[in-house]
């Protein structure tokens, strides 16, 4: 599992003063940086080896912009060419959302999904959890 800390914005907040629902899928994002590492060390978008094809987050209690939030990042299923970050966000022992995007290892010229390579399978393998 990957741990990413970050200490919200004040313009993280919405209106009614916590974290805006627009906010989380940022930082999910953000915090799935070493999985994008495992297929490409480098980060050049240029040969950007992945695409989204799936985000869903479950917001399970409030938070605030002033209290540190960690987002914790494990794997759950992978398929031939794709896979599950499987995502927490908690905030002082509280868990505040949850959720799961689906990345397909993706060649952007034939526009096509490719088959995970062997060694990001066996780093993916590292950081599996139980759904």
């Amino acid at each position: 599992m990957f741990y990413f800390e970050l200490q919200p914005r004040f313009s993280d907040t919405d209106a009614l003063g916590h974290i805006s629902n627009t906010t989380l899928p940022v930082w999910f994002e953000q915090a799935r940086m070493p999985l994008f590492r495992i297929f490409h060390p480098t980060l050049d978008v240029k040969t950007w080896p992945l695409i989204i094809a799936r985000v869903e987050i479950d917001f399970v209690a409030q938070s605030f912009w002033h209290l540190p939030v960690e987002v914790r990042t494990g794997i759950g299923k992978v398929g031939n060419s794709s896979f599950q970050a499987v995502q927490e966000a908690w905030q002082d022992g509280k868990r505040i959302a949850r959720g799961k995007a689906v990345l397909i290892h993706f060649d952007y010229g034939t526009e096509k999904a490719v088959p995970i390579p062997q060694e990001a399978r066996a780093q993916l393998a590292e950081h599996m959890i139980e759904q």
